[in-house]
């Protein structure tokens, strides 16, 4: 296929594998996120909302929801009073952790911190 007929049928970055990507993972939160349940593999709200620090309450409920509905994140939830609700990777969101130790390498090279 020439790349005049390939650059007519993508309609917008949405339409390739790399928009799809990024749309996985861009916004302020999405890999902050996920960097903390890489980190912690299951995770409470109220500890993920200290963890990170500065995001509200809301936000971070919307983000969870998003990356649930996204398939990245499973949620499970214990019969209990108080409801006691943990969250973790999936296999589709852990299958972003080499794009993720990507990152990381990249940062490393390029100025960020050396642990």
């Amino acid at each position: 296929m020439s790349m005049e007929k390939f650059e007519k049928r993508i309609m917008s970055l949405t339409d390739t594998p790399f928009g799809y990507t990024l749309s996985m993972i861009g916004g302020k939160w999405r890999l902050v996120i996920l960097y903390w349940l890489v980190e912690y593999e299951t995770i409470r709200f109220n500890e993920l909302q200290r963890k990170i620090g500065t995001i509200t309450y809301k936000t971070l409920s919307t983000e969870l929801k998003r990356l649930e509905a996204d398939g990245l994140i499973t949620r499970k939830e214990y019969p209990q009073i108080p409801p006691k609700v943990e969250y973790s990777l999936s296999d589709k969101g852990r299958s972003l952790l080499p794009i993720m130790e990507s990152m990381c390498e990249w940062g490393t090279e390029n100025g960020g911190k050396k642990f």
